[in-house]
């Protein structure tokens, strides 16, 4: 029997589509090794949403050759796709597959080729349908691709254009989730508020959750919007759902509105601060994280001083952190006024206190709340403790070693968070 090992670098999106990969390579009678020198193959899934994301795709790789010089190496995901005439080329690197390309990884084994379609000639929704998820928590890929070209951003490259999955595969995995006793669905993708938009019938997202609230699933989740996506309308469904999680990541990448100019990103600061607060009147302690970009080209100190202070100001819960980025092909690798590593570097550093500081003072304003929490691990063998999740995204230890209770919803309450290790503890009732 052959063996393989896999490794996932990046979004939701790579870990998913991963579970895919695992899962056509152990119906195809392949077993996982343990160790890379029992392994036949190593399988890496990049990312490549930063210069920092493929340089470690290639250590990667490179440093599992070197464990075992037989093994055969595999290439896929987002770096693969944008970089396949440049992988190649590596001794270390033995096959490339596409985005697209990746499902295909049996017959690729067996060919021993590489493979790396054209993603902007892939017109549907490549549906790949998930029966050995395992986790209490099942994800569901909704929707594919980009259509932004913000000026940063090589996605649109790696992804191709949105492409969006269909309502009856959607639902009809959905129910598979709940048959297997999966209690929570997160709604995952590229951008998934473009769901909808290249369908025959136009529909939004609004529309899918409709007709996921007719499920028998517990609660859902939503991955990653853009603030322009989310209006009135859908706040109000929202709230008034039973299902929804409150927690909401938004991708705001900056507050300053010349740097989102820049970006080509079509809202201002102002609508973003506005936004966080309807959704923080609207919901009861909703989580709210966001990803911020510093050291964007010609951002100057006091640009960057006012994205920190709306930052400060605003109802953020956390923030990722992510300095700016040189990639090939974009506009904003070819503007004036780059700013030196240092400075990107000290700025991050300066964001990232900040987003410590707003995620204690987040966890701290949920002492005292009642709200349901997913156990999602049995007792700790250690402590004893069971670990489960609050529908506003909270990670939480609950005294208590009964282990009939994995992957039920019970109500807790918070009651405690640890100052020296920031853990949050909970009661059930």
């Amino acid at each position: 029997m052959k063996k393989y090992i896999l490794k996932t670098h990046g979004c939701k999106s790579n870990q998913l589509e991963s579970a895919v990969i695992k899962e056509k390579l152990e119906n195809a009678g392949y077993a996982e090794a343990k160790k890379i020198d029992e392994a036949d193959y190593f399988i890496l899934n990049s990312c490549s949403v930063t210069e920092n994301a493929d340089n470690e795709a290639l250590r990667t790789v490179r440093h599992a050759k070197k464990q075992n010089d037989k093994i055969i190496t595999i290439v896929t995901g987002c770096s693969a796709q944008l970089k396949a005439k440049e992988l190649i080329k590596h001794n270390f690197i033995d096959i490339v597959l596409g985005n697209n390309d990746k499902f295909e990884i049996i017959e690729a084994i067996k060919n021993y080729q590489s493979k790396v379609t054209d993603i902007f000639e892939v017109k549907e929704f490549n549906n790949q349908v998930i029966h050995n998820y395992s986790n209490t928590r099942g994800y569901l890929k909704i929707q594919d691709g980009c259509n932004n070209y913000c000026s940063y951003c090589t996605i649109p490259f790696a992804r191709g254009k949105s492409r969006s999955n269909s309502i009856e595969n959607i639902i009809d995995q959905i129910k598979y989730y709940t048959d297997i006793g999966i209690k929570e669905v997160v709604l995952t993708g590229i951008h998934i508020g473009q769901w909808g938009e290249d369908l025959a019938s136009y529909k939004n997202l609004a529309y899918l959750l409709e007709e996921i609230e007719k499920t028998e699933i517990k609660r859902y989740r939503l991955g990653s919007l853009n603030t322009i996506e989310i209006n009135d309308k859908l706040l109000d469904f929202l709230s008034q759902s039973e299902k929804f999680c409150p927690h909401f990541h938004l991708s705001l990448q900056s507050l300053n509105n010349k740097i989102l100019k820049l970006m080509n990103r079509h809202y201002s600061s102002e609508s973003c601060m506005e936004l966080m607060e309807k959704i923080d009147e609207k919901f009861q302690k909703p989580f709210i994280g966001s990803d911020l970009i510093v050291g964007f080209p010609n951002e100057t100190d006091e640009d960057f001083e006012d994205t920190m202070t709306k930052a400060q100001n605003s109802k953020l819960s956390n923030i990722h952190v992510f300095p700016y980025s040189i990639r090939k092909n974009t506009k904003a690798a070819l503007m004036d006024n780059q700013i030196n590593e240092k400075v990107k570097n000290n700025r991050a550093a300066i964001m990232h206190k900040i987003a410590q500081e707003k995620f204690t003072e987040f966890k701290n304003k949920n002492i005292g709340l009642i709200t349901d929490v997913l156990i999602e691990k049995r007792p700790d063998k250690k402590t004893g403790f069971l670990k489960g999740v609050t529908s506003n995204y909270l990670t939480v230890l609950i005294n208590n070693n009964d282990k009939t209770l994995h992957n039920q919803i019970r109500k807790a309450k918070i009651t405690e968070i640890k100052k020296n290790t920031g853990d949050i503890f909970a009661e059930l009732l």
